[in-house]
């Protein structure tokens, strides 16, 4: 049996050799080191060598969200970042992989509806006209959009949109706006000096999340301890994150940096991500649901809205295998982090 930690006591030396036992532990993030949930934490905790005092030999690198789930679901990687609990869901269905998800950091949607000033002044102004996309409208937009009675492809158009430039798209003639993410695109538009409304589904009552922190069921039941361990210390790396939004923010940049900016990411544009994310994180955080900490209600209210939708081919998911709250909520003694003295 594997000791646990006590807060401000020595870590055991046989849990030390069980975590020793996992082996290198890999961790992909899921947009380059952005200063963002489940990004930021992880370089701060590497930085402050958090995963070295649990006995933990963790390598981190840059990646891209949807590339990692095959990844993780072959135990090749065993943790990465997430953009939303409903994202891991939908690929935990295509892949018929046992993802768990162990941190959800922000537990509102992140998306938004950016339109164009004065084009939409109420949304049911969106009837009739285009929206456009990256690919594909977000889900938290699509679900508010269809709570008030506005359904894709009869109430309204999508039409693709190239490249990520939203002082660019914000011109696209034959759009009324686009789905953007609170801590990116609002924040750029802001900084050129471009008016547009933004309609938050947070606002409709839409359910949604961000920040996500999963592994593979493989891992977490061969190395629980390290399992949980690895989430201490990332949750002391957000920790430290939110105490500390700019230090934070340079550390994530300094990083980027030294590994070439293929993304040609900003000082100032990720202060300014990490400035709105780490409000929406710290603002949900009490005694009772801490920092990180999956809520199942919240969850299950988020896939049911998605399904409503078409999200999981319209079949509310059944989550019970595919998040994991035990291992947060044995990391906490009544909101605080339980610590070792190291």
């Amino acid at each position: 049996m594997v000791p646990e930690v006590t807060a401000d006591a020595p870590f055991p030396a046989a849990r030390c050799e069980a975590n020793k036992a996992a082996g290198v532990i890999t961790y992909l993030s899921s947009f380059d080191f952005a200063a963002s949930a489940s990004i930021v934490d992880v370089v701060m905790a590497s930085t402050a060598h958090y995963y070295e005092a649990m006995c933990l030999d963790v390598v981190y690198k840059p990646s891209f969200s949807v590339d990692n789930y095959p990844l993780v679901a072959a135990n090749e990687v065993q943790f990465s970042s997430g953009g939303s609990f409903s994202e891991m869901v939908d690929f935990a269905g295509a892949n018929d992989a046992g993802f768990v998800a162990l941190a959800v950091e922000g537990r509102t949607g992140i998306d938004t509806l950016i339109t164009k000033d004065g084009a939409v002044p109420t949304l049911a102004d969106i009837k009739g006209k285009k929206i456009g996309v990256k690919g594909a409208i977000t889900p938290s937009v699509k679900a508010m959009l269809a709570k008030q009675g506005l359904v894709e492809g009869t109430d309204y158009n999508t039409v693709l949109l190239d490249g990520f430039d939203p002082t660019v798209h914000i011109e696209v003639p034959d759009i009324v706006g686009f789905p953007g993410y609170k801590s990116n695109e609002p924040n750029q538009l802001t900084a050129a000096g471009i008016k547009f409304k933004a309609y938050d589904p947070a606002d409709f009552a839409i359910p949604g999340s961000f920040g996500i922190l999963y592994t593979n069921q493989q891992f977490l039941t061969e190395h629980p301890s390290a399992a949980q361990d690895f989430m201490r210390a990332t949750m002391r790396g957000l920790a430290d994150a939110l105490a500390d939004p700019t230090l934070a923010a340079t550390t994530c940049v300094d990083l980027i940096n030294s590994l070439g900016n293929t993304l040609h990411l900003s000082a100032d544009g990720e202060l300014a991500r990490w400035n709105v994310e780490s409000k929406l994180v710290a603002d949900s955080a009490t005694v009772d649901a801490p920092l990180g900490l999956p809520l199942i209600d919240q969850l299950t209210a988020e896939v049911t809205a998605y399904a409503a939708i078409g999200l999981f081919n319209g079949v509310v998911p059944m989550i019970d295998t595919l998040v994991d709250a035990s291992v947060l909520a044995g990391i906490y003694d009544k909101g605080t982090l339980i610590w070792p003295k190291v």
